[in-house]
C-alpha cells in the first residue's frame, strides 16, 4: 500500500554485508513479499489479467483485503497510501468505486466457486468511516463475494475513531479479530509522533470492546518511537499488559522513503530516533514480559495468550503459506496464481478504472516457482521456525541443501539452530528477522530499492 518512491539508493547486498545494522537510516526494512516490489512493472499486467481470468487454484485458499484508505491525520511515521479531510460525500465516492471492483472480482473464473477464507479491512483506518458507509460497503461486498464461510474477518482501528455504536456495527458485520492501533500508551509521544489519539480514547473503549465478546482482540505498539525512552517504554508494555488483549504485536520503527519523519532528516533536521540494537533491547524485553504474563511467541512481532480460545492468525498463516488474495482499494497489493500485482496509487486512475468496470491494476510480476519457494520461506521464518519438510513436499527442494550457505552463516552468528525437522531463530535472530531476510534473495533481486 506503499507509493513507489524514485531516486532511492540501492542497497547493501546482504551477501557481503554485516548482519545487522546499527543506526536508524532512512529506508524500508519490513519485507511483506518478494521479489521487491521495485521489480514489478506495468509490463507485467497482462500476466495478472490472464491470472484472474483463468479457473482458480481450487486446493489454495483466498482472501480479501479491503483499503479503506482514510485517517484523521497522517503519522509522521507512516508509509501507507492514505488521505486525510475527505468528507463523507468523497467516502461515498471511494466506496462505490470499490463496491464497483468488488462486483468485477466476483464475475471473474479465478474467483468463481471459491470460498472466501479471511477477510482484512486494512487501511489507512477502516474505523474512520461512519456505521452507515461501513453497513453499505459490507452489503455490496457480500453480494459480489458471498463470504458466509470464512474463518476470520479482520478489522484494523485507530481508538480514537471509535463510539459504542460503531464497534457494535463492527461486531455485527462479522469481525472476529479487532485490530487497536494503539502504537503507545504516553501522550507526549503520541503526539509528537502524530498519532490522532491519545491515551483517554484508548481506555475510553476498553470496557466497550470487552463488552462486545470478539474472539480476538490485538493491539499494536511500536518500540523506538521518537520520544521514547527506556522509562516510557516499560510502562507502555505493562499497561498493554493490564489491557488484557489476546495478542500484542510489537513492531520496531522504521523510516520508510515517503514518511514524514524521513523527509525532515533528508532536510537535514535532527530527529532522535533509537538505533536498531536498542529497539531490539526494548523488544526483547516486552518479549520477556509477556511471557512472564502468559503469552507466548506467534511470530517474530505477535504475542498470543497462551490461555486464548482462539490463538488462530488466518490472515496472517495464508499469506505466508502461498494463499491468494483479491485486491481491492486504492494502491494495494494482491496475489494470484503466483502472479503479484498492485492496484493504481492515485485516486483519480484508481476511480476511474473501478467505475468502468475494469480491475484498476497498475504494475505486477508473475513469479516462477524459485520465486514462490524463496517467499514463502521468507515470510515463514517471521514465525521463527520453519519445517524444511514442508518445502520439499509442496516444492520437492531441500532448503537446507539450496539455501545451506545463508543458513550456516545465520547459525554461526548465532541466530538461528539447525535440527532435524525444523530451523528454529533465536531470540536474536527473532528480533532482527527483517534484515536477515535478503540474504536468501536470489542475486538479481539485491542492491535494489524495495518499493
Amino acid at each position: 500500500m506503499t507509493d513507489t518512491i524514485d531516486n532511492i539508493p540501492p542497497a547493501v547486498d546482504p551477501a557481503t554485508a554485516p548482519v545487522a545494522k546499527q543506526s536508524t537510516e532512512v529506508g524500508s526494512v519490513f519485507v511483506s513479499n518478494y521479489p521487491a516490489y521495485s521489480f514489478w512493472s506495468e509490463e507485467a499486467v497482462p500476466e495478472a489479467h490472464r491470472a484472474l481470468n483463468r479457473p482458480g487454484e481450487r486446493h489454495n485458499p483466498l482472501g480479501l483485503y479491503l483499503h479503506i484508505p482514510f485517517c484523521r491525520k497522517r503519522c509522521k511515521f507512516c508509509y501507507f497510501k492514505v488521505y486525510t479531510g475527505k468528507n463523507s460525500d468523497e467516502i461515498q465516492i471511494y466506496l462505490d468505486a470499490l463496491a464497483r471492483e468488488l462486483d468485477t472480482y466476483g464475475k471473474l473464473p479465478a474467483v468463481q466457486q471459491r470460498p472466501l477464507k479471511f477477510v482484512y479491512f486494512g487501511g489507512g483506518t477502516p474505523s474512520f468511516i461512519s456505521v452507515k458507509h461501513l453497513k453499505w460497503l459490507v452489503e455490496k461486498a457480500r453480494e459480489a463475494l458471498p463470504w458466509d464461510g470464512v474463518e476470520e474477518v479482520a478489522f484494523e482501528c485507530e481508538p480514537g475513531t471509535l463510539s459504542q455504536s460503531k464497534l457494535a456495527a463492527i461486531k455485527d458485520i462479522g469481525v472476529t479479530r479487532l485490530s487497536l492501533g494503539i502504537e503507545h500508551f504516553n501522550d507526549d509521544i503520541l503526539r509528537e509522533n502524530g498519532r490522532a489519539h491519545v491515551s483517554k480514547e484508548i481506555y475510553r473503549i476498553q470496557s466497550w470492546v470487552k463488552e462486545m465478546g470478539f474472539e480476538q482482540l490485538n493491539i499494536d505498539l511500536i518500540a523506538g518511537m521518537v520520544g521514547d525512552t527506556r522509562e516510557s517504554w516499560e510502562d507502555t508494555v505493562q499497561r498493554a499488559i493490564d489491557y488484557d488483549p489476546d495478542s500484542i504485536t510489537i513492531y520496531q520503527l522504521e523510516l520508510p522513503y515517503n514518511a514524514v519523519y524521513s523527509r525532515h532528516l533528508r532536510e537535514g533536521e535532527k530527529i532522535p530516533v533509537a538505533d536498531w540494537k536498542t529497539k531490539q533491547a526494548w523488544h526483547s524485553y516486552a518479549i520477556d514480559q509477556l511471557l512472564a504474563a502468559g503469552y507466548e511467541v506467534s511470530s517474530a512481532y505477535t504475542m498470543i495468550k497462551k490461555d486464548s480460545p482462539n490463538k488462530k492468525f488466518v490472515y496472517r498463516d495464508a499469506l505466508w503459506h502461498g494463499s491468494d488474495m483479491l485486491a481491492t482499494g486504492v494502491a494495494s497489493f494482491g496475489h494470484m496464481s503466483g502472479v503479484h500485482f498492485q492496484n493504481a496509487g492515485r485516486w483519480d486512475a484508481y476511480l476511474e478504472g473501478a467505475n468502468a468496470g475494469r480491475l484498476p491494476i497498475q504494475r505486477a510480476f508473475a513469479t516462477n516457482r524459485r520465486e514462490q519457494l524463496i517467499r514463502e520461506m521468507i515470510l515463514q521464518l517471521k514465525l521463527g521456525r520453519i519445517e524444511p519438510g514442508y518445502f520439499q513436499d509442496k516444492f520437492s527442494v531441500n532448503i537446507l541443501n539450496d539455501f545451506s550457505e545463508a543458513f550456516e552463516r545465520l547459525e554461526k552468528a548465532g541466530q538461528l539452530r539447525l535440527a532435524e525437522g525444523e530451523i528454529t531463530l533465536t531470540r536474536e535472530g527473532l528480533l532482527q528477522v527483517d534484515q536477515l531476510l535478503p540474504q536468501f534473495y536470489e542475486p538479481k533481486y539485491r542492491n535494489a530499492r524495495y518499493t
